[in-house]
């Protein structure tokens, strides 16, 4: 069994990752824009930051499946479809760590710690000391999309005192201390905004111009899902000239994010290198390597995979 995983990853990371799979198996890990010569001989493809299409599966012989974390919208379904190669996310695998670094962004932000922490390790006098922060109980929290990781966050911000409105026009019914809504009332009712549904064409900007003069001016936006549903120039300008108040980001439209970017050099915005869902470090998560072996073994055996696409 050949696997060709395609991503950024240190040489520590790519080690933990063969600890998953079983002896035996041919693990190559590549980075994006190399995966060329590798993948005609590729059993199982593994990508990030590519787009698996039409084109690159035109270039495959032996692939059976694609197998991506939570997210899919780099890959073309109905291509690996019409290819006879089986298609699987990871759907609900990093709930938990994603809605844990969700809500650790907003905790952060409103209690300002990057800005004291830098404070303290700068050695500056504490009778100079001047800042904002505020308490959450009390705020409200609109969540957009409530499935797994969206209704954790929800569970978290209740048990904080804090008020959740949520929207999802696939959700009728949840927990009763989320008050479904209209977007618009959403947006314009909320102090924290936080992102959880997948990128697709209906989601794509979803956030732009528009949606920020919706929101109140000192509203903070919380994006954890797909940096693609955010129009990156629109929140540069609405961060720069106060239409929100702040945002934090783990995704971004281009990734890496490249280090010119005005989005790290403002002081209203906490930003975490695409990790949400790498909760044991080094861009690395056990459990969903474990999912993704299963998903292998599966096909192996001639079986169905697990949150299947196709």
């Amino acid at each position: 069994m050949k696997i060709l995983i395609v991503g950024y990853y240190t040489q520590e990371t790519i080690s933990r990752i063969r600890e998953v799979f079983p002896e035996g198996w041919e693990i190559t890990v590549v980075r994006p824009g190399e995966e060329g010569d590798y993948v005609q001989e590729a059993d199982v493809l593994i990508p990030e930051h590519i787009q698996v299409d039409e084109t690159l599966l035109g270039k495959t012989s032996r692939l059976k499946l694609v197998q991506t974390g939570a997210g899919y919208d780099n890959v073309d379904i109905a291509a690996c479809t019409k290819h006879r190669v089986k298609a699987a996310n990871a759907a609900g695998v990093n709930a938990d760590a994603v809605a844990e670094h969700t809500f650790a962004m907003i905790l952060g932000y409103f209690k300002n710690l990057p800005f004291l922490d830098a404070f303290m390790k700068q050695g500056k006098d504490e009778k100079n000391l001047s800042y904002h922060g505020a308490e959450l109980k009390g705020k409200t929290i609109g969540i957009i999309g409530l499935g797994a990781i969206g209704r954790r966050v929800a569970s978290y911000c209740y048990a904080m005192g804090i008020r959740v409105l949520g929207h999802d026009p696939f959700v009728k019914e949840c927990a009763d201390y989320v008050t479904l809504t209209e977007l618009d009332e959403l947006l314009e009712k909320a102090d924290i905004v936080t992102v959880h549904v997948y990128l697709n064409d209906e989601t794509r900007h979803m956030f732009s111009k528009e949606t920020f003069q919706k929101m109140k001016n000192t509203a903070l936006l919380v994006n954890t899902a797909r940096g693609g549903i955010i129009c990156q120039p629109d929140l540069v300008e609405a961060l720069k000239t106060g239409k929100i108040g702040g945002a934090c980001l783990d995704v971004f439209e281009e990734e890496p994010l490249p280090l010119e970017s005005e989005l790290r050099k403002l002081s209203n915005v906490i930003l975490t290198p695409h990790t949400a869902g790498m909760p044991d470090g080094l861009k690395f998560h056990k459990t969903r390597y474990e999912f993704f072996r299963k998903n292998i073994e599966a096909v192996m055996a001639g079986e169905e995979v697990k949150s299947a696409l196709n």
